[in-house]
C-alpha cells in the first residue's frame, strides 16, 4: 500500500525526476513506492543484477517503503493491453492516491511510453470487469514529473532541504556515475552530473522563490480554495 507512487522506465529515472519529492513526502509520513518498468538492460553501462541493487540501495536513501521492478524489456517498451495490465495489477495491490509520471514528450521513447502506460493503468485499474488481480482502484491524481521537459510547469515543489538526498541516492548507481572508461563519451563524471542536477533545480526553485524545486505538469486545472494563502508573493 502506499499513498504516493513514482512510476519510470529505468531504475535511476525517479532519481532524477521526482526523487526529491518523494523524500519530502515520506518525511511528512506518507508511504511513497516506486515501480521501474525495466532493469534498464540495454544501458551502455552496467548489468541489470547490478542496477537492481543499486534500485534498492537508493530506495533506502530516498526513504521510499517499497520498490518493485517490474521487468518489462528496456528499450522495447510498447503500449499494448498486456503491458497495462501488468501495470495495472501493481496499481490495485499498492493502491496510490497519488501517481507520478515521466512527462509524455521524451528522447528516450521508453520515458514516452511509461507516460502512456502508466496513464493508461491508472484507468484501467478502476475497471470492475478488468481481468486482474486485485481489486478496483483509481488514483485520484496523476502528476507529470517535467524537469527534463522544456514546458512552463504547472507547479513545483519545493525541495530546498531534500535536494543533497537526492543526489545521494541518484550516485547509490555506480554502475552508471562510479568512475569507468566505458561510456565516458555519454556519461558526464559524478560532480558534473551533481552540477547539472543543482542548477536545474535551482531554476525550478527561482520560480517559487526557493533554493530548489522539482517541476511538474498537471492537465487538469489546480484549484484554489483560498487565494489569500497562495505560496509565491506577485512582486
Amino acid at each position: 500500500m502506499a499513498d504516493i507512487l513514482a512510476l519510470a522506465a529505468h531504475p535511476d529515472d525517479v532519481e532524477q525526476t521526482c526523487g526529491g519529492t518523494l523524500i519530502r513526502m515520506a518525511q511528512k509520513g506518507y508511504r511513497t513506492a516506486v515501480v521501474d518498468l525495466t532493469a534498464g538492460e540495454m544501458g551502455t553501462r552496467g548489468s541489470p543484477e547490478q542496477r537492481l541493487e543499486e534500485a534498492q540501495a537508493a530506495a533506502r536513501e530516498m526513504l521510499v517503503a517499497e520498490r518493485h521492478n517490474l521487468l518489462l524489456p528496456d528499450a522495447r517498451l510498447e503500449n499494448t493491453f498486456d503491458a497495462k495490465c501488468v501495470i495495472a495489477a501493481k496499481i490495485r495491490e499498492l493502491r496510490p492516491r497519488v501517481v507520478i509520471l515521466p512527462y509524455w514528450e521524451a528522447r528516450h521513447p521508453d520515458h514516452a511510453r511509461a507516460s502512456e502506460l502508466g496513464a493508461d493503468a491508472c484507468f484501467l485499474a478502476g475497471l470492475r470487469k478488468l481481468d486482474v488481480a486485485g481489486e478496483p482502484h483509481r488514483p485520484s491524481k496523476i502528476l507529470y514529473a517535467s524537469a527534463y521537459a522544456a514546458v512552463r510547469p504547472s507547479f513545483v515543489a519545493d525541495i530546498s532541504e531534500q535536494l543533497e538526498r537526492r543526489l545521494r541516492a541518484l550516485f547509490c548507481y555506480q554502475s552508471q556515475y562510479g568512475p569507468q572508461a566505458e561510456g565516458n563519451e555519454l556519461f558526464p563524471e559524478q560532480e558534473e552530473a551533481a552540477e547539472r542536477l543543482r542548477a536545474a533545480a535551482r531554476a525550478s526553485g527561482l520560480l517559487i522563490h526557493v533554493r530548489y524545486g522539482e517541476p511538474y505538469v498537471v492537465k487538469e486545472m489546480l484549484r484554489v480554495d483560498d487565494i489569500c494563502r497562495m505560496g509565491v508573493p506577485s512582486m
